[in-house]
């Protein structure tokens, strides 16, 4: 089940995403099961105004080098030409175009910017909630998911197991877990 929590009173704000407290999470099927890892370096801004959440924005980006599936010999795979090429493309970064409230959930449609290619997606964000941080700052929450077929933005490696099966699936799930902060105020 997905909510929004809706705060009364509050106005649009602008928020810096917490790298620390955030991550990119994924995951793919490897055979028979599934692989996860998740991208260390994520940064951004979220421009909410719950009272009127189409206009709202965000802007992200991921450093692609930062993958981290607890398996360096895999990173490093991922790391090459076979799939992320991070040499060449070092970031992956979104940008919101539209904002839509549906039911209890927001759906942020955007542009993908990843491995070379543009691709316009749609996220499923929760809002988790806003309220007082430390430092005086407001927090606010959000999770995210989507799901992306790898071979639309150019990822094609696989590899034949000889019985008619290949071993990595192409619909790769996307989860961003944001913890973000309110920018301090100008004198404070």
């Amino acid at each position: 089940m997905t909510f929004v929590i809706a705060v009364q009173g509050v106005r649009a704000e602008t928020y810096e995403v917490d790298g620390t407290h955030s991550s990119a999470t994924f995951s793919i099927r490897h055979i028979f099961s599934q692989v996860k890892g998740r991208f260390t370096q994520v940064s951004g801004s979220i421009t909410y105004d719950p009272e009127e959440p189409e206009k709202s924005s965000v802007t992200a980006r991921i450093v692609a080098a930062s993958i981290n599936t607890d398996n360096e010999k895999r990173d490093t795979h991922l790391k090459s030409a076979d799939f992320f090429e991070v040499e060449k493309y070092p970031d992956i970064t979104f940008q919101s175009k539209g904002v839509k409230k549906e039911g209890e959930k927001l759906l942020v449609t955007g542009t993908l910017n990843m491995h070379g290619v543009e691709k316009e997606v749609t996220l499923d964000v929760e809002v988790l909630g806003i309220g007082p941080g430390p430092r005086g700052r407001t927090v606010a929450g959000f999770e995210a998911t989507v799901t992306i077929n790898r071979k639309d933005i150019g990822i094609n490696w696989n590899k034949p197991l000889g019985v008619g099966k290949l071993m990595l699936g192409d619909d790769v799930k996307v989860t961003l877990s944001i913890e973000a902060g309110s920018r301090p105020e100008a004198g404070k």
